[in-house]
């Protein structure tokens, strides 16, 4: 005689269960998009076509996208070097530098934003030094690509980390066995499994680039046409007002945002079957 036995759910039951994360997620997400979108919809195409490819808001759309994706290369890079080191070698202070990473997550933006001003401005600690090289690490656009990289640089090691730590030394082993060397190694083995989850970090690292504001806004000095950034825009766009004006430049921001987050999902589906 064969007895099933349903399995236990924690929680109380699947409709309650649904019920409160459609609420919750309509209330804290679809809503506000909704609304903004409605807003939106009260300016004619030509207003919000003449609204979003101003002057000052495609300058705002170059700096914002071009920073972001410099960025966020440079986190894929490093990142990927850190989550390496973490995972691979034990050397002193390994526990440390491993929670420092989190660090970007705890400091509040503007914090950090303040401090990297004072570090690299003219007369700040590491800009006395860089000045002199002609090297100007605030108020330029330079400044903005810091701060974005300072603040994105968790997503890339986060991602990468649990990745690393599940690979098996074995198949390295396997390779040095068969006489390929240590590049042909990373080449042929280590990095075809990496490079998925690296492109997963890398995208997330943009996708957080493109939405600060905290970080930028003290080490930009927020000069239109030179380091001003599309969200420090749709702010100036609000004091001034101008509600529809912010409110288009904002959508663009949100389609741009959508179609990363379509991308992430794509790339940690591709990363899950190529990982199975």
């Amino acid at each position: 005689m064969h007895s099933s036995k349903q399995p236990t759910n924690v929680l109380p039951g699947f409709n309650l269960a649904m019920g409160v994360t459609i609420f919750c997620l309509s209330t804290v997400v679809l809503l506000p998009i909704a609304c903004l979108l409605l807003k939106a919809m009260e300016l004619s195409w030509h207003d919000f076509w003449r609204l979003v490819t101003a002057d000052r808001a495609l300058a705002a759309y170059k700096l914002t996208f071009g920073a972001s994706l410099v960025a966020a290369l440079a986190n894929a890079f490093f990142g990927a070097l850190l989550a390496w080191v973490l995972v691979r070698y034990e050397f002193p202070g390994r526990r440390f530098i491993d929670a420092l990473v989190d660090f970007p997550f705890a400091l509040p933006t503007a914090v950090a934003g303040l401090t990297l001003a004072h570090m690299f401005a003219d007369q700040g600690w590491l800009g006395r030094y860089l000045s002199p090289l002609g090297i100007k690490g605030a108020y330029t656009p330079l400044g903005v690509i810091i701060a974005l990289t300072f603040v994105g640089l968790p997503f890339a090691v986060r991602t990468l980390q649990p990745i690393l730590e599940t690979i098996d030394t074995d198949v390295e082993e396997a390779a040095a066995s068969l006489g390929a060397g240590r590049m042909r190694t990373f080449w042929s083995v280590i990095l075809p499994t990496l490079a998925p989850t690296i492109l997963t970090g890398f995208a997330l690292a943009f996708a957080r680039a493109i939405g600060e504001y905290g970080s930028i806004v003290f080490i930009s000095g927020n000069m239109p046409f030179k380091t001003e950034i599309a969200p420090f825009l749709i702010v100036t766009r609000l004091e001034e007002y101008d509600y529809l004006g912010a409110v288009a430049i904002a959508t663009v921001l949100l389609f741009f945002s959508l179609i990363l987050l379509a991308l992430i999902n794509l790339l940690e589906g591709w990363a899950s079957r190529f990982h199975s």
